[in-house]
């Protein structure tokens, strides 16, 4: 794992040596194993490494082909080595040594811009093809590394950080207010529809699934990677589909713990974290090796305030889970004294723009200092799993059921699922309705569900136009229409990925190690696309796919648990009760602060105030109006960086 960097000047003239030193030196916060570069006339290539896999240690990167006159700057795990040997003829001997950047050389030298197509794995990469004078780089289909550049006064400049390129004498430091008019416009947790643009005006990012090409003054993006698949997967029984899927998740999990440090694995009581969890440790105690587990609960003085169905803390299932899969050492963090706007300006500067998953941020980061402090080199995760391994919403399902007259199987569902979650089968039918034909809600609902208030003002919205343009791109007001067109839209639009990718990226490069999430792997969303929607759904089983594929894996109590489901991240308001005071008078001074009014709307954060009473409540958590004041509050410290 790796910070890169790079300059190339399209008018020829020799790289500055102040400029590449400059960038490499904004890079030093984070710790590294090496640092190098490559300079050559008008290309500089730079590399802070970070030796995470046993072919990384004592790399050379960047790299010098000088046979093949190419070089190469990575940041990359890649995760189908065995199969690029074969495709390359790359002997085996050699193969156990060859670091995953001279791979992706390798496959550049045979395939050219179409070798992202060939790799799988978490990647972002530049290489200088000094016969052709081109630059070109690519990032995984996910971007699950972040790659950012500035093409101006001919030059290109790129790195996996945003400070490095504003280092730089020409690159000015100016906000981009299409971004934030998106940010601010877009209810959602995704932070912009378009994926290429950054909060900085004179900075862009290569979207996932794209590769760059640079010839001369010309910049070229192509998208290579698209997830869909034309036919859909159809075997004999539901056995077959789970062994399956096993293969195909076993080996995405295997291929995750390549490294020459400790492994771990973000640990909740739910079944993605469990299933990878399970299937980590089971091959890692056939490698005599035990697998470290990380789990988040509130602090003592927590006093809960959810419906009885939502568990803040998890450790009852957590501890199932480690009991029953064996090989775990388990830690339990509670992180006293932090809070979530205590954080505010630490992720700020670590994260180089806004975020909205303020509610988990504190623990997010303490996971990962913990897991660092440990000797982690690979953390694992479940993040992605929602619209991968895990799809399956019983009543959604069961409205697809209604809609196509499937009268039968639809009672039959509706018997198994009452008796695994309890109630009559026949009082969930009015729902199903409504889901299944949504006009029904025009005539028999007056209740509307409650969003978060528009940010944006009015006359900030009118100036850059942004609801128009995000309705061309798809994002209207309101939600999708059902869940399944959400899920489509979830893997078609690239933009969706970015924001959890510019977190993990940027928390692994702080804390030395790598978040690798094996439900994100392209062959598991592939694979789970490929399924007919009657494998999610099933014997009154929500998320059937994974329930099936962990028998004997996970305990029942967590495998077959439909009634409980765990919400990390409920007592974020209760850490911030200590800082009430500070927090509600800052926000007083940014709703008269002409600055910030430009773009937030002030009579929304001044409707939010009232409505608190001068008070901050633990048990008011989900309270739009404290969502809406803690993303004022962030947004308004990153504006005030500019001014």
């Amino acid at each position: 794992m790796s910070a890169i960097a790079g300059i190339y000047n399209i008018n020829e003239e020799p790289v500055s040596r102040e400029h590449s030193l400059s960038m490499m030196n904004s890079l030093q916060k984070f710790p590294a194993d090496d640092v190098q570069i490559w300079q050559k006339e008008n290309i500089f290539l730079g590399c802070h490494a970070q030796w995470i896999t046993p072919e990384s240690f004592g790399e050379q990167l960047p790299y010098y082909d000088y046979e093949r006159q190419l070089s190469i700057t990575a940041d990359a795990i890649i995760d189908n080595r065995q199969e690029l040997f074969q495709k390359l003829q790359i002997d085996k001997e050699e193969g156990k040594i060859m670091p995953d950047s001279k791979l992706i050389l390798l496959a550049y030298y045979k395939w050219g811009e179409d070798t992202p197509n060939h790799l799988i794995g978490d990647f972002a990469f530049m290489i200088w093809d000094e016969r052709k004078q081109m630059l070109f780089g690519a990032r995984d289909f996910s971007g699950a590394r972040t790659l950012y550049y500035s093409n101006s006064q001919q030059r290109f400049v790129f790195c996996t950080t945003i400070e490095p390129i504003l280092s730089l004498p020409y690159i000015e430091k100016e906000l981009n207010e299409q971004w934030l008019a998106e940010y601010l416009a877009i209810h959602g947790m995704f932070d912009t529809a378009d994926a290429s643009i950054t909060p900085y005006k004179s900075i862009m990012q290569i979207p996932p699934s794209h590769t760059i090409s640079v010839y001369k003054d010309k910049v070229k993006f192509r998208r290579y990677c698209k997830l869909f698949p034309n036919k859909q997967l159809k075997l004999s029984s539901t056995e077959e589909y789970v062994e399956a899927f096993q293969e195909v998740f076993q080996e995405a999990v295997t291929s995750r713990l390549r490294t020459n440090r400790k492994v771990g694995v973000q640990l909740s009581g739910g079944l993605d974290s469990g299933a990878v969890a399970g299937f980590a440790s089971k091959t890692l105690q056939e490698r005599g090796q035990s697998l470290n587990s990380f789990s988040y609960f509130p602090p003592d003085d927590f006093m809960d305030f959810t419906p009885k169905q939502l568990l803040p803390d998890e450790r009852p299932f957590i501890r199932s889970t480690v009991e029953h899969v064996g090989g775990i050492k388990d830690h339990y963090l509670n992180l006293p004294g932090r809070d979530s706007y205590s954080e505010i300006d630490s992720f700020l500067n670590m994260m180089e723009m806004p975020y909205k998953f303020f509610e988990n941020s504190f623990w997010l980061k303490g996971m990962a200092e913990k897991a660092h402090e440990e000797g982690i080199g690979v953390l694992l995760n479940g993040d992605r799993g929602n619209f991968s391994v895990s799809w399956g919403s019983p009543l959604d399902y069961y409205a697809l059921l209604l809609k196509k007259v499937k009268w039968v199987t639809l009672f039959q569902e509706l018997n198994h699922y009452s008796d695994n979650v309890g109630g009559a089968r026949l009082r969930r039918l009015p729902r199903i309705a409504k889901i299944g034909f949504p006009v029904i809600n025009q005539f028999f609902s007056s209740k509307t569900s409650y969003k978060l208030p528009l940010l944006i003002s009015p006359e900030f919205a009118e100036e850059t136009d942004v609801f128009r343009g995000l309705e061309e791109k798809g994002i209207g007001r309101g939600s999708a229409s059902n869940i399944y067109v959400q899920r489509k839209r979830h893997f078609e639009n690239e933009f969706y990925w970015n924001a959890t990718n510019t977190l993990s990226t940027k928390l692994s490069l702080r804390y030395s190690l790598w978040k690798r999430d094996p439900t994100n792997d392209i062959r598991v969303i592939r694979f789970c696309l490929s399924l007919p929607e009657g494998q999610y759904v099933q014997n009154g089983l929500d998320r059937a796919l994974i329930r099936n594929s962990t028998k004997n894996l996970l305990p029942d109590k967590v495998r077959l648990n439909q009634r409980y489901r765990g919400i990390q991240g409920a007592d974020w308001v209760h850490r911030m009760v200590r800082n009430s005071s500070v927090a509600i008078e800052e926000l007083k001074q940014i709703s008269s602060d002409g600055r910030i009014l430009k773009y937030i709307d002030g009579s929304v954060i001044k409707s939010a105030l009232s409505s608190i009473e001068g008070e901050m409540k633990t048990e008011n958590a989900t309270d739009p109006s404290y969502k809406t004041l803690m993303r004022c509050l962030i947004v308004s410290r990153f504006i005030k960086k500019f001014t």
